[in-house]
């Protein structure tokens, strides 16, 4: 089978490269510098709002993928994330990726003078330049994918990105990559889905949850959360109780016709459990 995330990241390369050609990494610098001082006030921590949010919910706005092709084309940013405030997320998690995802970093843009809440950028990072992109759009929190990076290109990453204001969500998907975890990152992410084929198994999550507790415990420790194929109320109850405290869903939300209104019945349904 194919590589996808091969082939996304060779992508990715290309894209940021022309992106540099049109604005200069220094001219981002700048920009970013000026949305730093004006929102120096204004900080939204992802983190601390996952960790007081009864749910823990991060809801994604994406409209097509590798796997699923199309899942909502017509998804309109000025929307379905203010929708998804309203239903009682947590925070949100936005897809910038153009050519996999239909995404757009406008997407970003578009949603956050319209929400409260924390926004993800969910995109393929391998480069400071994307960063500064973050930043400007107004992005709190960026992940950063194991899978597509060196420990050492990890750890520069986060250091950069808290350098622009910006928390970072460390995504692995096997014991393997439990390296990559440091003392600087704020969110530790188990991806349920291999992103290189893009097979989805939520159990993943409960397989490596022990060696993740014990290579995040601390007192400074990250925020764990589970992302990808969770698709019910009941995986979040037992995803809570393995010691995840974020749950990123998106296609489950994202294949119907009113997003929010999903989501609402979801988390609706979660407290008739807990309760």
């Amino acid at each position: 089978m194919k590589d996808i995330l091969s082939e996304i990241i060779a992508h990715k390369q290309t894209e940021i490269e022309l992106q540099k050609q049109t604005v200069s990494p220094e001219q981002l610098q700048e920009q970013a510098g000026i949305i730093i001082r004006e929102n120096a006030a204004h900080h939204r921590s992802m983190k601390q709002a996952l960790a007081a949010s009864s749910t823990g919910i991060i809801s994604e706005f994406k409209r097509c993928s590798p796997s699923k092709g199309w899942i909502n084309e017509a998804a309109q940013a000025e929307e379905i994330p203010a929708s998804y405030e309203a239903a009682g997320a947590a925070a949100l998690s936005i897809l910038t990726d153009e050519k996999f995802f239909g995404g757009t970093l406008r997407d970003i843009r578009t949603a956050r003078p319209l929400v409260r809440i924390p926004i993800l950028r969910k995109d393929f990072i391998i480069d400071e330049y994307q960063l500064l992109q973050a930043c400007i759009v107004g992005a709190d929190a960026v992940l950063l994918i194991a899978a597509c990076l060196s420990p050492e290109q990890c750890s520069t990453l986060t250091a950069q990105a808290h350098e622009l204001g910006l928390e970072v969500l460390l995504e692995i998907h096997s014991p393997s990559e439990l390296s990559y975890i440091n003392k600087e990152v704020d969110m530790v992410g188990v991806n349920n889905r291999n992103l290189g084929s893009f097979v989805t198994d939520v159990e993943n999550s409960f397989r490596i949850a022990r060696q993740l507790r014990e290579a995040t415990h601390g007192p400074a420790s990250p925020l764990l959360v589970s992302e990808s194929g969770i698709s019910d109320p009941e995986t979040i109850c037992r995803l809570r109780a393995a010691g995840f405290r974020g749950f990123l869903i998106g296609e489950t939300f994202m294949k119907t016709a009113t997003p929010g209104e999903t989501l609402k019945k979801f988390i609706q349904d979660s407290l008739l459990i807990n309760n």
